[in-house]
């Protein structure tokens, strides 16, 4: 990667700072599916000496692991211990997490809270349903902004203009995966002032996302996801009525955080 002056600072990106950072990301992306040296290589087009080299020092110091032979590699402990810190020490998360468990006793539904990260959502918080329900939203995750309820209603809190041209990847037969397809709904978010994902994202599964307005535009977002079977129109409002409490709820606690929290980007 070519060192790149960084937007609005002027400062020269540095490189190998730049190229372990690109590494941990393509492990991470790859889940359970180990790399091996030759597939990083070419993937960051580095050469395979350096590569070596710098999955040596990231092992050594526990961000990379690697199995008996040494062959393969993939994300290691250290980056689970820096995620959980991130987690532990954000003021938002904090202030987050009691109202969450409310939502959750008071619907018996799950309950998410997560951050908009470029056009993706990363999950910070989930309270489980009493009734065991499968989702592949968990804390760490990293999803698609338009394919669910959190994305959705942060995605609204935006001109349509910042969305990038499309198509958007499928993941379910309901998914929006158009440009006007997707302002449509963003509009209709909008006007109802909060965003409802109707298995989008997994299918059996519906959302309602409302974005959390302590910041402008708006970076995080709660929702409650609830399998098809179990949603009534009765249910429906009070779903609707319990998270637009529970939001002005976080909204307000934010406000009112200690003094000398850093103002987080």
């Amino acid at each position: 990667m070519p060192e790149q002056e960084q937007q609005g600072r002027g400062v020269r990106e540095v490189k190998s700072a730049a190229r372990t950072v690109d590494l941990l990301e393509v492990l991470a992306a790859r889940g359970d599916r180990p790399a091996r040296l030759q597939e990083l290589a070419d993937e960051l087009a580095v050469p395979r000496s350096s590569m070596y080299a710098l999955l040596q020092t990231l092992i050594a110091r526990g961000w990379v692991r690697t199995d008996v032979t040494g062959s393969l590699y993939g994300i290691g402990i250290h980056a689970l211990l820096t995620g959980t810190s991130y987690l532990d020490t954000d003021p938002y998360v904090r202030t987050a997490r009691p109202h969450l468990d409310e939502a959750s006793e008071a619907l018996g539904e799950t309950i998410h809270l997560g951050r908009l990260d470029g056009f993706a959502v990363a999950y910070l918080a989930t309270r489980e349903s009493h009734e065991y329900l499968r989702t592949i939203s968990r804390v760490g995750r990293r999803l698609p902004a338009h394919v669910g309820a959190l994305g959705k209603a942060l995605l609204a809190e935006r001109s349509d203009t910042e969305l990038p041209p499309g198509p958007y990847d499928r993941a379910t037969g309901n998914t929006h995966t158009t440009r006007e397809a997707l302002t449509a709904d963003l509009a209709a978010t909008r006007t109802r002032g909060y965003s409802v994902d109707r298995e989008e994202g997994v299918e059996g599964i519906v959302g309602f996302g409302f974005a959390l307005r302590y910041a402008a535009p708006a970076h995080d977002a709660i929702s409650c996801s609830v399998p098809v079977a179990r949603l009534t129109a009765e249910h429906e409002q009070r779903i609707v009525a319990v998270m637009r409490e529970t939001r002005a709820r976080i909204e307000t606690a934010a406000h009112r955080g200690p003094a000398g929290t850093p103002d987080w980007r």
